[in-house]
């Protein structure tokens, strides 16, 4: 009588093993499309969005530097100002030494003085037949000559003065008290506070952009945080052609290359918000398409 050999149970992980592999593939494969349909959404909304809005990463603050410079040779006397200070329209800046000035103005009253004294004294005696007609115009002629070097010795003085302009900082100070400064010398620059973003756009972007669309630009020295503002206008004309060399394309070999045209942002802030931008910070502005 011959013996079966007996039956070899089998491990209960292994008779629960193809259950369990089958669930967890299950559970892969919804999870992957679970994911896929979340980035399909995130993508769609993310378009649906952003689709109306036009972005550039070459832009920068730009603002007017207003370059102060000296109208008369001459020692500096005082100077008010430091590096980076603040001042206001019609502050004293700086004050060129005066004095020969102030003699020349004296100078110049005394003899507008006595040709005013001269030209009253010819006219009374008109009427009678003293003088002649040709004496009160001489007369007259010496006084307008005076007025006018009195006008210019006054104006001489005024420019011992140099004043802000408008409001804004000092960047660049190059004066000291004492130095000797020529007529144009640059003595330093003003910066307002009002600027504005000058973005360079794509010209494949800006063909529903106009002027007056909201915009949004965030500032690379302070991130997390959008300045509102609006296009202000458009450059006739793409950066490459007013630049010092601009392209021939009749000449040569002609690769096109999209071409970036200046859009001007301005702000909508308030100066004290402005305040913290400096001319050639970089920006990122968004501008808002219909």
């Amino acid at each position: 009588m011959s013996t079966l050999p007996p039956k070899t149970a089998l491990p209960a992980a292994t008779l629960t093993a193809a259950p369990q592999s089958g669930f967890t593939r299950s559970r892969k494969i919804a999870l992957a499309a679970a994911v896929f349909v979340a980035l399909a959404i995130g993508a769609g909304v993310y378009y649906f969005v952003n689709r109306n809005w036009e972005t550039t990463d070459d832009a920068f603050v730009e603002g007017h530097i207003v370059e102060m410079s000296s109208k008369l040779s001459n020692t500096v006397a005082e100077v008010n100002i430091d590096d980076n200070q603040r001042v206001t329209k019609g502050q004293l800046l700086v004050r060129i030494d005066p004095r020969d000035y102030q003699v020349a103005l004296a100078s110049a009253q005394a003899s507008f003085d006595k040709a005013q004294s001269d030209f009253n004294r010819i006219s009374a005696l008109i009427a009678g037949h003293a003088v002649s007609q040709q004496d009160l115009d001489a007369a007259r002629d010496s006084r307008d000559e005076a007025q006018a070097r009195l006008n210019q010795a006054q104006l001489d003085l005024s420019y011992t003065e140099i004043r802000a302009p408008v409001d804004g900082r000092i960047t660049r100070k190059n004066v000291e008290p004492g130095s000797y400064v020529e007529l144009g010398q640059t003595l330093f620059a003003v910066v307002p506070v009002r600027v504005w973003v000058l973005a360079n756009f794509k010209e494949t972007q800006l063909t529903r952009m106009r002027e007056g669309q909201r915009a949004l630009v965030y500032v690379d020295a302070y991130p997390g945080r959008a300045l509102h503002g609006h296009v202000d206008s458009l450059q006739d004309g793409t950066g490459a052609r007013f630049s010092l060399l601009p392209p021939e394309n009749a000449t040569g070999n002609y690769v096109k290359v999209v071409q970036r045209v200046p859009v001007k942002i301005v702000f909508d802030e308030p100066d004290a918000v402005l305040e913290r931008l400096a001319p050639g910070i970089s920006v990122q502005p968004e501008v808002h398409l219909p």
